[in-house]
């Protein structure tokens, strides 16, 4: 008998199991109950109803599977819902192996035969991990059409099994001769009675390599009048000594956390699954003490971030102390407790350096990120900051989801989940800084607005966001700040604004640094409200050639808003806590360092630019007006700059997708501090800066894009360095050839300096460390960043009692405040910017100490000496 007329013999019942076997025609394949083989069994009937299916499964999209009644069902009627057993993966040898599955078609329509439920083989991402084939694999799909076909690859049985009932879905894989044959039958879940079969033969092993996964897809969505008609799937498992098992392979419950320390206050959030919803459930946070556990608090988890956030006061550590959460769930058969590790690592209050990595700007293309883990490992960091763009909208691939608003939070947190998978041992063990940008809230370009709500009746993307203001729901918002920001010091002012929406702009001083955190977005101003309508904004660009952006230099607009200012005014007088150095973490730099094909009139001409050969100088760009970056509006960002160095603080951005560093002008070139604007993760948009040169000096010895300019919008900016995207031979090119990387930022407390690096991502910085871009490292002095050139002096300052005092300069005529800095050592010549008198107070906040000196007179020649005892 053949193939043929076996198959049509089963679906009419006039070939039984034991017939089959007897004329061997079926094969009786691996026994599951033989101990010696492995095996792995999905455990979900033991799991109480809940959106999510467990640790060792991801879903593709997270919102799409849940599990009801022990089944897992997949709510989404569209194509390509996966879900991956992440602890099972079918290795490389030629070995056999056999997967089962029950099936639900019963709600199934009859569809047009492109539709489908059963398993997805040997599983590939672009990257040799087990992370990327979860969520970007491709495989061998095998399983039940919507016709009620079995099919392996384009194979397909001649006639149709009964839909109407659970089927459970057999795959049985054979080597031989170096390939292998594959045999998939369905029977009846209840009675076991076969009801077909298909065989394919000479698969090559290569083919079965990678993950495993179930699969749902429907091209054609049907809907009844009270549900939807989606399949559900139980009892999966895998045996044969093909299968390799990982147990340490799983994510989740408890997927990661992250903390800092701030005034002795510990902050943690734990990022969990959603398990919300099962009750007598209890997460604690626990610190190791000798070879015990001790619990510091038990913490609910909110129900919308999934997270569970943990204050500890009066809390100091002099040496790293292990932490774990743990996550007791009341399941069907009994408690069980799963744990998540990590360490808190005291303040390098004594250490002469503060090492701070620094990333931003992280698209999916370089998912799951290994090598970026593990050169940072290296960098030895005591801190990260990731400064916005943890993720963007296509991550994962398969766009956003907006509503109903539970979807469109599970939509969210499956693309934090990603970032935190991959860079969750960046900060496992040292603190971090996170802060949201616009891509994080689903947003290409975001003007706040005070938290005011974008309209999207006209549309979502330019429509809805140059109108200024969210578009998400002000809940979703504080869910995502939940997430990613409910772990920093306290704001400065938690007051709310408009809609309800929370801030976490805010002072943080970790190690002898103060870093000042910002909030970007938050009050700016779309430029479609503030500009003439003459202008024709376009997503933050002038789609008038005739306009001149320039000539709005003091346009009446916000950048940071009144109360960031008020922040700033206090935060650069502070010098509490033995600080030394004063950082300022934004979303983005106060100037745009980029420029288009001369005439381009918006950006989303850059995915499709060529890349350059190394060597290769682009001409015929020109300096971009892109009113996302703080070089708009011109005034704020005039007044943000001019506050920010009173504190001789130096910037660190993230946003521009291009790595940079520029010391900022205000009236003069070079008047200001430093900044440096780190290079992208992973780049979606691989942003360039080609100025033209003609008549241009560049800086000594440096290529011709260095050195003075002004932005599109008229800003003074000294080009330092740039990390222009050119082809490098790697692959993926799309990865590689965008300069894509991260910085590290070198803190002296001692000799009060700071050293920039700004690493390919490739780069391993201990085999390579002459690795780094162009132009770095960059070492400046704490003093650089208050560039502006002395109009005359004070005499120099002779402190008696103090030593590295905080020295803060206020000029009599006018009441304001020129700068504070903590000195080094205990001598420090003031420089002023005008003639006349000057009060001067030295003092040692931490003791309470001070003394003021007043109407002291400054000179255009620096002499003098003023002795000051305290």
């Amino acid at each position: 008998m053949n193939r043929r007329h076996t198959l049509k013999a089963i679906a009419m019942g006039a070939l039984t199991p034991k017939s089959l076997l007897d004329n061997n025609l079926l094969r009786p394949g691996i026994s599951t109950n033989d101990p010696s083989i492995p095996s792995q069994h999905s455990q979900w009937q033991g799991w109480p109803d809940m959106d999510w299916v467990g640790p060792e499964f991801w879903g593709n999209r997270l919102q799409d599977w849940r599990l009801r009644d022990g089944k897992v069902e997949c709510t989404a009627q569209d194509i390509n819902r996966t879900l991956y057993w992440l602890t099972c993966q079918l290795g490389e040898q030629l070995l056999p192996f056999e997967t089962q599955v029950i099936v639900d078609p019963s709600r199934i329509k009859s569809g047009s035969g492109q539709g489908y439920a059963g398993l997805r083989l040997g599983a590939k991402g672009p990257f040799k991990d087990y992370r990327s084939a979860a969520v970007f694999g491709k495989g061998l799909d095998v399983g039940l059409s919507d016709q009620g076909f079995l099919f392996i690859g384009e194979l397909r049985s001649q006639l149709a099994v009964s839909m109407r009932k659970p089927l459970r879905l057999r795959l049985l894989a054979e080597p031989s001769s170096g390939q292998y044959t594959l045999t998939l039958s369905a029977r009846a879940s209840d009675t076991d009675q076969l009801l077909g079969e298909v065989q394919t033969l000479a698969i090559p092993n290569a083919q079965l390599v990678g993950n495993i996964a179930l699969v749902s897809h429907m091209p054609q969505p049907q809907q009844t009048a009270n549900e939807p008609n989606t399949y559900s799937f139980s009892d999966w498992s895998l045996s044969g000594a093909k299968m390799t098992h990982s147990p340490d392979q799983t994510f989740g419950p408890i997927c990661f956390a992250q903390y800092t320390f701030h005034n002795k206050t510990l902050k943690l959030t734990a990022q969990l699954a959603p398990v919300e919803t099962i009750a007598s459930q209890q997460l604690n946070l626990q610190v190791r003490q000798g070879k015990t556990w001790k619990t510091l608090l038990t913490q609910p988890i909110d129900p919308q971030s999934r997270t569970a956030h943990f204050r500890v006061d009066r809390w100091a550590i002099r040496k790293p102390v292990p932490y774990r959460l743990v996550l007791t769930l009341p399941l069907r058969k009994g408690n069980k407790a799963y744990e998540y590790h990590g360490t808190l690592t005291p303040e390098p209050k004594q250490a002469e350096k503060v090492r701070v990595a620094v990333f931003s700007c992280n698209a999916d293309h370089g998912f799951p990120d290994g090598e970026v883990v593990k050169h940072v490992a290296k960098q030895e960091a005591d801190l990260a900051v990731f400064l916005g763009d943890q993720f963007y909208e296509s991550t994962g691939g398969f766009g956003i989801q907006t509503s109903p608003l539970p979807k469109a939070i599970l939509d969210y947190l499956r693309k934090w989940y990603m970032f935190g998978w991959s860079y969750r041992d960046i900060f496992r063990h040292i603190p971090c800084a996170i802060i949201p940008d616009d891509h994080d809230v689903y947003h290409g370009n975001i003007w706040g607005e005070g938290g005011k709500q974008a309209p999207t009746d006209k549309g979502w993307d330019y429509a809805a966001q140059d109108q200024g203001g969210y578009k998400m729901p002000p809940e979703w918002v504080n869910m995502v700040q939940r997430t990613q920001t409910s772990h920093l010091p306290d704001p400065y002012d938690p007051t709310p604004v408009r809609q309800g929406i929370g801030v976490y702009y805010t002072h943080w001083i970790y190690g002898g640094i103060s870093f000042a955190i910002l909030e970007d977005r938050k009050f700016k101003p779309a430029p479609k409200n503030v500009l003439p309508p003459e202008a024709n904004v376009q997503n933050g660009f002038i789609q008038n050639p005739e306009f001149d952006i320039k000539t709005y230099r003091n346009l009446e607009a916000d950048l940071l808003g009144q109360r960031q200012m008020d922040f700033l005014k206090e935060w650069v007088e502070d010098w509490r806590q033995g600080v030394r150095l004063k950082v300022v973490l934004s979303q983005t730099n106060f100037c745009t360092v980029a420029t288009l094909p001369k005439g381009s009139l918006i950006d989303k001409i850059v995915p499709r630019l060529p890349i350059p050969e190394p060597g290769q100088y682009v001409t015929g760009d020109a300096p971009t007006a892109d009113m996302d970056s703080n070089g708009w509006p011109q005034r704020g960002r005039d007044e943000a700059v001019k506050l920010i160095r009173k504190g001789f603080a130096f910037h660190i951005a993230g946003d521009q997708h291009i790595g940079s560093y520029v010391q900022y002008g205000v009236e003069e070139f070079a008047d200001a501090g430093f900044a440096f604007a780190g290079p992208a993760l992973n780049n979606t948009f691989p942003r360039r800066w080609w100025p033209p040169t003609e008549g241009h000096t560049p800086l000594p010895g440096q290529p011709a894009y260095t050195g003075n300019f002004r932005d599109g919008f008229g800003n003074r900016m000294t080009v330092m360095a740039v990390a222009n995207p050119q082809k490098t031979g790697r692959e993926p090119a799309q990865l590689y050839d965008r300069a894509t990387g991260y910085g590290l930022v070198i803190l002296d407390k001692s000799e009060r300096t700071i050293r920039t690096e700004c690493w390919p991502r490739y780069v391993d910085p201990i085999q390579a460390p002459e690795g780094q871009y162009n132009g770095w490292p960059l070492v400046i002095n704490q003093l650089d960043n208050y560039g502006r050139k002395a109009s005359a002096w004070l005499p120099e300052i002779q402190v008696n009692g103090l030593d590295n005092p905080v020295v803060t300069i206020w000029e009599e005529k006018t009441g304001e405040h020129v700068y504070s800095i903590r000195i080094k050592g205990n001598t420090f010549r003031p420089k002023v910017f005008a003639e006349g008198a000057y009060t001067i107070r030295v003092a040692e906040p931490d003791r309470g100490i001070e003394r003021v000196e007043k109407g002291i007179r400054a000179s255009p020649t620096a002499s003098g000496i003023l002795p000051i005892s305290v």
